[in-house]
């Protein structure tokens, strides 16, 4: 019973997939102009409001703080993660050309490193803390590699927005301190968490925040990958490229496999599957972010993009975790059954929009375009806070809002931005960033 629940289910996503295709077909959107209207709405409504609202401009970094009431908030913490995507952000913003009179991005990004090298940065073992307070003060000290991945990430951004000559190099150490410090010389891959002086923690514990202490996880090493992309890109230094090969490979094998329904959260640091209950299951917005972030390498790289494997994640992803009646992409799935988690979150829409821009640019379909017109319609009627712009944290399947957060440690500008500015590119000739 249980095989014929799943071919049922199976058949019923490539059905729906179908009926998509035939209303692609029947009214093509003028793709230009939706992408203008999305450059309009970030230059007047959604950079504006990170860098009016999120800019701490007395102690320094960003304040993350908004549950979408209205009303002021007050944050407890800043976090690593949200402090560098912000830099990232603000200095991608510089570089497609936003700043103006009233905005310099490039200033906001440039802010937020001052206050990252200033309160962030250990002078004694080096690399970042996890947290500090609202003022600065160290709060959470381990090291995480997560959280450096995103430093090193922003650095080489801010660098490209010629924010200050000394970033790359700070990137560069950061790089060095990692591969010293965390690579597993042995079986390949990274440890992912630390205490203040780079001494491993390899059992859970409170303070180890963010997936897994003892395990190797799909995210930390999916974003490593992403960072190591933009780092070689800036220095094609050789020892860069060899980590970000290993980390494309690592990735390719044992987390984002070509067969999308093996994709996992964890593997033991020997690569051996994590038998745990907590460690089942899917998610489809990494799945399908992995798959960008791996063309992405493998061009940065020089190879040839390994598109079967990308439209093996991104159909996946669409015919099990895909919701082609009200539009958007559910939180997370088992293998090839339907979504068993229906939310819709806010970043996992990002990254699913960032990958069918790819998709079309690359080899433009009925279903893609569809899809591409049914995740947009879905996130303006109801990902998306009326009264900001900004979108939700959080919906429901049917688009009812479960968490209305506009900001919080988690939840800077990057996936979303990121995501738009991918959209705008794809579909605008004119638009990229400034001296390209």
């Amino acid at each position: 019973m249980a095989i014929m629940n799943r071919w049922i289910g199976l058949w019923v996503c490539a059905a729906l997939g179908c009926a998509l295709g035939s209303a692609g077909r029947a009214a093509e959107p003028d793709r230009l102009r939706i992408a203008q209207e999305w450059r309009d709405r970030l230059a007047s409504s959604i950079l504006p409001y990170w860098h009016d609202t999120a800019q701490d401009r007395e102690a320094g970094g960003y304040r993350l703080a908004d549950d979408g009431s209205g009303k002021p908030q007050i944050p407890t913490e800043k976090q690593l993660v949200g402090q560098t995507r912000m830099i990232w952000t603000f200095a991608r913003a510089h570089r497609y050309g936003f700043s103006d009179g009233k905005r310099d991005y490039l200033e906001a990004a440039r802010q937020g490193w001052r206050f990252l090298t200033a309160r962030f940065l250990d002078p004694v073992h080096g690399g970042y803390f996890w947290t500090v307070t609202p003022d600065g003060q160290p709060r959470n000290d381990r090291k995480i590699i997560y959280g450096q991945s995103f430093a090193v990430y922003a650095l080489v951004e801010l660098h490209r927005a010629g924010g200050d000559p000394g970033c790359l190099g700070q990137a560069m150490e950061l790089y060095r301190l990692i591969q010293r410090s965390s690579h597993d010389g042995e079986r390949g891959g990274w440890i992912e968490h630390f205490r203040r002086d780079w001494s491993p923690i390899l059992l859970p514990e409170p303070e180890a925040v963010v997936e897994v202490a003892g395990y190797k996880s799909a995210n930390t090493h999916l974003h490593w990958m992403e960072a190591l992309t933009e780092l070689y890109e800036a220095t094609r230094d050789a020892d860069v490229r060899s980590s970000l090969e290993e980390a494309l490979r690592l990735n390719q094998r044992y987390f984002y496999p070509r067969r999308a329904g093996e994709s996992c959260f964890h593997r033991q640091l020997d690569w051996k599957l994590v038998r745990a209950a907590s460690s089942a299951g899917l998610s489809y917005g990494h799945n399908v972010e992995f798959a960008w972030l791996m063309v992405r390498a493998e061009q940065v790289l020089g190879r040839r993009p390994s598109w079967g494997h990308f439209t093996a994640h991104l159909d996946h992803a669409l015919r099990c975790g895909y919701d082609h009646e009200r539009g958007g992409l559910y939180a997370r799935g088992i293998d090839d059954e339907p979504a068993t988690q229906t939310d819709k979150i806010w970043w996992v829409q990002a990254e699913m929009l960032a990958a069918l821009s790819d998709a079309l640019a690359h080899r433009p379909t009925p279903a893609y375009s569809g899809a591409l017109d049914s995740l947009l319609n879905f996130i303006q009627r109801h990902q998306t806070d009326p009264r900001t712009g900004i979108w939700m944290d959080t919906v429901a399947a049917d688009g009812r809002p479960k968490e209305r957060s506009l900001a919080h440690s988690w939840k800077a500008n990057y996936h979303d931005v990121r995501a738009i500015l991918k959209l705008i590119e794809t579909f605008d000739p004119g638009f990229g960033p400034l001296g390209r």
